[in-house]
């Protein structure tokens, strides 16, 4: 399938027309259209997304690098078709190619396979190699501007970065040392040009990119961001005096110490998480094979990290002299201010208007006709589904393929003192995992949007023993990590809403006992009497809270629907969405008014929180080991205080509205939802099936590739009944939500006449697909975890399971019937500009986000 999209895809007209741009002629003027240029709209709406693309720019001028690949929006409608076909025929053949596989099947079967796509084909030759950048002479200064709202304090709003072009990534082990640089000088609170940043109150959070590694030549940026144009030369002289200073007097042995010990525990783990480690493997493989480099060289790690090591048992100050060569003697830099402008939006847009009339005018009667029926043809390709011939000529799995029983995760439980322990025997290759839960519902409700804020003091605020600084290197130096955060989660059967505090930990078998003695000193033992420090972390809180609001819009409409009707959504708003940027925003101003009273909210937190009673201990490691470390887990557990916990429900009056959230955006993320049992629905595992569908389907033809959005899903929660329609980067708000509404009558259609059985068994194969979603011993552990948290059994999996396996099509009109009550919901959220909300025929209640 890989092989036949690459070489043989089907690249028409209107391939360009429907993915890139094309005209449409709507009330006699012209309009661009297409999914990538409102998704390159949508990028280009984040400020945080636009600098690190100025930085790049402004460190390789005149380059391939120095480009968007994505497109800038308002160049796409540049591309014609002949170019957009010539660069594919360039470019996309065999000869510029790079083939990986991962897997435990046979390679002589695979490359007999490839040998079959690859012989009609003959070598030639490909000009795809990436130059190095002719280096500066001397440092540059770059001015850039971002959209922003109207009417805001504009004058914090900016951003200054420097930035460094380093050099390309064929030494392994000077790309390693880099990394490891990187992370000492910026990435934790203890890191020292972070600290000098973050302690100088000229802005809010760290700006830039940190250290880039994925391009041939690496690149390192950093400064700040929230800060004021005045404050530039002084953040860029602060910058190059710390460098400096480090660079003389040295790194604190702890900081360097903590780094190594981060980076080489992070390679040795190998934990990408839920994206599949083959594909992340060769990602790191292609940062230098796309360069005619060794591809094994960045998989192999060992050779460079004993070559780092040595150089340290040699040299003390071997990373002072990267800071010397690399940073301070680089004349290949910029200074980048990033400025908002609150009329750009509306320049770009007249820009864009302009460019659109100048068009029209330029054509004829004739021409105009031409790009309407263009259009027109487009939409009825688009209209017409796949014929069963094409769609059976895919190859897929068979339902007999699948494994019938669902997966069980080994658990045990452990009453320790008033404690409890979940157990999981699984193979962790001598990594020690923990999580420590604690019942938010144990402190008081006015108190839960601090939850998040709570949870990074505790880590980065010092212990009465230690500031947060040595406290920060002892973590880096011993673990693999330890953070904190809030979950929300509801119970079934009961539909009861929980929220944890979640602590988790991670390190080597042979470092537990010490990150025990870590986790028992901070939590007896924290101090939150550091001002300027809570107020640090509140700041750059609610500034990573407003930067993800452009690219993620998605998210918090999905989290401000959920909110209106209570329970679990709405404590996830409070500690996550938006009613938590809100709750941030109050708590910085009090803490300069008030600090008496936040210092108190903050030890009630702990006085309430930290209780032996509501603890659920979580640990996932292998058995031989467990028996060695259970007894100093038990002592953990003994020393945590053991106090009487009243739990109070989260039992929140909300009620549904039209909701618009203005963000500056150029696209939007429109959300409807409805509370399905509520409307009297009985739940069923084959619903899975129908949503999957649905999304694959009429929402991608009607929202995506109809209606120009990057994306659009459905989202339900059988444990709550909200049931969720959500789309992402969408140049529209009533049609969408038009289309929302037009999905019951989709699945109503598909039980009589145009479901067929390979559509079905597909949309069965791709659900049980997500149930069985790839997961390392960690995430087994935890999720095993949440499962016993809100009491899903194996029997009530292996129900829904059966039914997702038995699912037939009057399981779609079921469905369908039961969105077809929540046509009349009230409950929307948009998240976009103010004119597309001010458009919208809904009446939204707008607030202005950002």
């Amino acid at each position: 399938v890989y092989m036949d999209a690459v070489l043989h895809p089907r690249i028409t007209e209107q391939t360009l027309m429907q993915e890139g741009w094309h005209y449409e002629v709507e009330e006699n003027a012209l309009a661009y259209k297409g999914v990538v240029f409102n998704e390159m709209k949508g990028a280009y709406s984040s400020p945080d997304n636009l600098l690190g693309r100025t930085i790049q720019q402004s460190l390789f001028p005149k380059h391939t690098y120095g480009v968007d690949s994505g497109g800038d929006p308002a160049n796409i409608p540049d591309l014609t078709y002949e170019n957009f076909r010539a660069f594919w025929e360039s470019y996309y053949h065999p000869s510029n190619a790079f083939i990986f596989f991962y897997g435990n099947d046979d390679p002589e079967k695979r490359l007999k396979l490839m040998e079959g796509y690859l012989k009609p084909y003959k070598r030639r030759k490909v000009k795809s190699s990436i130059p190095l950048v002719k280096p500066f002479k001397k440092p540059r200064k770059v001015e850039y501007a971002y959209a922003a709202s109207a009417g805001e304090d504009l004058d914090k709003k900016h951003y200054l970065t420097v930035n460094w072009k380093l050099p390309d990534t064929s030494d392994p082990a000077l790309t390693l040392s880099l990394q490891i640089l990187s992370h000492a000088l910026i990435d934790t609170p203890a890191s020292p040009l972070r600290k000098a940043l973050m302690d100088s109150g000229l802005g809010e959070d760290l700006a830039g990119n940190g250290l880039e590694t994925e391009l041939r030549e690496m690149f390192f940026s950093t400064g700040l961001k929230g800060t004021r144009a005045r404050h530039a030369k002084k953040i860029e002289t602060l910058i190059f005096d710390t460098l400096q200073t480090i660079a003389k007097d040295g790194f604190d042995p702890d900081m360097t110490a903590a780094s190594l010990n981060t980076i080489e525990f992070a390679l040795r783990e190998n934990n990408t998480g839920s994206f599949p480690r083959g594909i992340a493997l060769m990602l790191r493989a292609l940062a230098v094979w796309l360069y005619d480099d060794d591809p094994f060289k960045t998989l192999a790690f060992e050779a460079s990290l004993a070559d780092i090591k040595n150089r340290l048992t040699n040299d003390s100050r071997y990373f002072e002299k990267l800071i010397q060569t690399h940073l301070l003697e680089n004349n290949h830099r910029t200074t980048l201010r990033f400025k908002p402008d609150p009329e750009l939006s509306q320049r770009l847009q007249a820009e864009e208007t302009l460019r659109l009339d100048s068009a029209k005018a330029a054509m004829s009667e004739s021409d105009i006709k031409r790009h309407a029926e263009n259009a027109k043809r487009l939409k009825q390709l688009q209209e017409t589904p796949d014929s069963a011939e094409a769609l059976a000529t895919i190859p897929t799995l068979e339902l007999n393929d699948l494994d019938k029983q669902t997966r069980a995760i080994p658990i045990e439980e452990i009453q320790v003192q008033d404690g409890k322990v979940l157990y999981h025997d699984l193979f962790t290759n001598g990594i020690f995992y923990l999580d420590l839960a604690f019942d938010l519902r144990a402190m008081p409700l006015d108190l839960l949007p601090l939850t998040e804020v709570f949870a990074r003091a505790l880590f980065e605020m010092g212990t009465e023993t230690e500031d947060y600084v040595k406290l920060s290197q002892r973590i880096g130096k011993s673990t693999g990590g330890i953070h904190g955060s809030s979950v929300s989660l509801t119970t079934v059967p009961a539909k009861e809403a929980r929220a944890m505090l979640m602590i988790r930990g991670k390190s080597t078998v042979a470092q537990s006992r010490e990150m025990l003695n870590i986790l028992r000193d901070i939590l007896l033992t924290v101090k939150f009497d550091n001002k300027e420090r809570l107020k640090q972390i509140v700041l750059e809180e609610k500034s990573g809270v407003e930067s993800a609001l452009a690219p993620a819009g998605h998210r918090f409409a999905n989290m401000r629907l959920r909110a209106q009707f209570g329970g679990a959504g709405w404590v996830n708003d409070q500690t996550r969405g938006v009613g938590y940027l809100f709750a941030l925003r109050e708590l910085a101003n009090e803490i300069d008014k008030d600090w008496k009273k936040v210092l108190s909210k903050m030890e009630t937190m702990r006085e309430s929180l930290i209780n032996c009673k509501t603890l659920i201990a979580n640990v996932t490691l292998d058995a031989a080991n467990w028996k060695s470390i259970r007894p100093h887990l038990e002592n953990f557990i003994f020393a945590l205080p053991v106090k009487d916990a009243q739990l109070s429900p989260f039992d929140i009056q909300t009620a549904t509205q039209k909701e618009g959230l203005a963000i500056p955006a150029q696209v939007n993320y429109v959300g409807k939802g409805a509370n399905l049992y509520d409307l009297g629905y009985e739940y069923d595992g084959s619903s899975a099936v129908v949503i999957g569908y649905l999304g694959m389907t009429h929402l991608w033809e009607k929202i995506r590739v109809q209606g120009g959005a990057y994306g659009a899903f459905a989202q339900f929660d059988d444990a709550t009944g909200i049931f969720t329609y959500l789309s992402y980067r969408d140049p529209n708000v009533d049609e969408t939500i038009k289309n929302y509404d037009a999905a019951p009558g989709f699945l109503k259609s598909l039980e009589s006449s145009r479901l067929s059985d390979n559509e079905l068994k597909k949309a069965v194969i791709s659900t049980i697909g997500e149930l069985d979603a790839y997961q390392l011993p960690d995430a087994k552990g935890y999720t095993s975890m949440m499962r016993r948290l809100t009491g899903r059994t194996d029997e009530m999996r292996q129900k829904i399971r059966d039914q997702v396996l038995s699912a037939n099509g009057e399981d779609f009109l079921a469905f369908g019937e039961a969105l077809e009550k929540a046509i009349d919901s009230e409950a929307i959220v948009v998240v976009g500009s103010q004119s597309a909300l001010e458009g919208s025929k809904e009446k939204l209640k707008i607030t202005k986000v950002a």
